[in-house]
């Protein structure tokens, strides 16, 4: 732990999905002075993303679902192109397990075998949200279920299989803008995962 922070005070703003919390703190500067802060985080516990991808086919899995946070940011109809994700759960033993089971609600797959790639936080000036980033390959046969979400959670979730190449120009063009589809999106890229 930095030693550069002290005296933390944490006040519970809102608790309801996620917890909004004002935080008051003193930090000490570069210059060896301290100051008083006060900060408004979000807390949202940790989630999980993963890019399906078939290397026979070349493509790769992505859902397509109505996020109200982009729709009052300028979205037009609210509807992004993102990789299967979601929230790590207190009963999870990991997140590779999270990431199935999730994968299995949101598109059907039934994947076996996920990489961990990396692990990044979504947006660290709020949010103490941090991905566990995943790769995996998937086949036809993998397919047990529909997918769509859950309906208890009004899930209304479009699977959709399209060939890599069309995602990157989609990312290319600002059709996919969620950062963390686009990190999994460019790692495939690097890393030759689709020729």
């Amino acid at each position: 732990m930095t030693k550069r922070i002290k005296n933390i005070n944490r006040t519970i703003l809102s608790d309801k999905y996620f917890t909004l919390s004002q935080v008051k703190f003193n930090y000490q500067l570069k210059d060896g002075n301290w100051v008083n802060n006060t900060w408004e985080v979000l807390e949202r516990g940790n989630a999980a993303a993963a890019l399906l991808y078939n290397t026979e086919k070349q493509t790769v899995i992505l859902v397509k679902q109505f996020r109200l946070p982009a729709y009052m940011n300028g979205i037009e109809d609210g509807f992004l192109l993102e990789v299967p994700a979601g929230m790590l759960e207190d009963n999870d033993t990991s997140a590779e397990e999270a990431m199935k089971r999730e994968i299995l609600e949101e598109t059907g797959y039934k994947i076996p075998k996920l990489t961990k790639v990396f692990s990044a936080f979504a947006t660290p000036g709020g949010s103490t949200e941090r991905f566990s980033c995943f790769v995996g390959e998937y086949t036809d046969a993998m397919k047990i279920n529909e997918g769509g979400g859950l309906e208890s959670l009004n899930e209304d979730i479009e699977v959709l299989e399209i060939p890599f190449i069309n995602a990157l120009e989609m990312m290319a063009s600002g059709k996919i803008i969620d950062a963390k589809t686009i990190m999994l999106l460019q790692y495939a890229e690097i890393k030759k995962l689709l020729n």
